[in-house]
């Protein structure tokens, strides 16, 4: 199986070295990502510019097979995480059986995943009909990665012989211990955790301001979402799909705009 491991940190993060950790005992495994930090960008691509992209030179400790497993190679790219993944799958790489974007920093829960680089770069090989795990762990300082790895391992080698449908997978781990982890459970897709504040400054003649996203919701989230189990220590696995139209609306709409084909048109039908 050949495994493509993507993120939005960049290729010196520690955790997308992790998740190569893990996933070399489960196939042959390339490495794409950003050269530097791409939190927060989404499905962001680069279109009006060319991306640079080069070969990473692998630490040893990925790079021979002697130890029995399989030997890692990488890339880094100047652009997003979309970016990274496109390149790898129409150019770089090719034939690629699974992806997996992270191990990152920080959790992607909720509608968090309408923003994350992590989620958003791994949208471009569920787009084209490939497996993917977008992992993340809930901390963003002492960010520990050996939980992720233990998960990803088992998780990566169910999809050696998987013939169903595509999936697109969002693994959230809390920040604990191993031996605080209630377990393992499949949720639903949570709302808002997190809002932004907005700081200005002044810099001269020129008014900037910060956006961060550091409120926490006061909303109580429900018992079966992503939001909810990592907050009672459950690795969470949430099935995503890309599914933004609202069919359900169609016939208010058809309503709410009433007469207005007929007064663009001037005419009756």
């Amino acid at each position: 199986m050949k495994i493509l491991v993507i993120n939005d940190d960049g290729i010196n993060s520690p955790g997308i070295w992790a998740a190569a950790r893990a996933l070399r005992q489960v196939g042959e495994v390339v490495v794409v990502a950003p050269d530097r930090q791409q939190s927060g960008v989404g499905a962001c691509l680069t279109l009006h510019a060319p991306v640079k992209a080069g070969e990473w030179r692998v630490d040893q400790e990925f790079q021979g097979e002697s130890d029995g497993l399989f030997p890692v190679s990488a890339f880094s790219v100047e652009g997003t995480p979309g970016d990274s993944c496109i390149l790898a799958l129409e150019s770089l790489v090719q034939n690629v059986d699974l992806v997996v974007s992270g191990v990152n920093a920080g959790s992607n829960v909720g509608y968090d995943v309408m923003v994350s680089g992590t989620v958003g770069g791994a949208v471009q090989s569920y787009v084209r009909g490939i497996n993917t795990i977008a992992i993340s762990v809930a901390a963003v300082t002492n960010t520990k990665y050996d939980i992720a790895e233990k998960v990803l391992k088992p998780l990566a080698e169910k999809f050696v012989e998987y013939s169903g449908d595509t999936l697109f997978l969002n693994v959230n781990i809390p920040k604990i211990d191993m031996n605080q982890v209630a377990g393992v459970k499949v949720t639903r897709l949570g709302g808002r955790s997190w809002g932004e504040n907005v700081k200005a400054e002044n810099v001269g003649p020129e008014k900037r301001y910060w956006i961060s996203r550091n409120k926490p919701s006061t909303v109580t989230p429900a018992e079966d979402s992503d939001i909810a189990a990592i907050k009672k220590n459950w690795i969470s696995i949430t099935p995503l799909h890309l599914a933004l139209g609202n069919d359900e609306a169609m016939t208010g709409v058809e309503t709410l705009i009433g007469d207005i084909p007929q007064q663009i048109l001037d005419r009756p039908d």
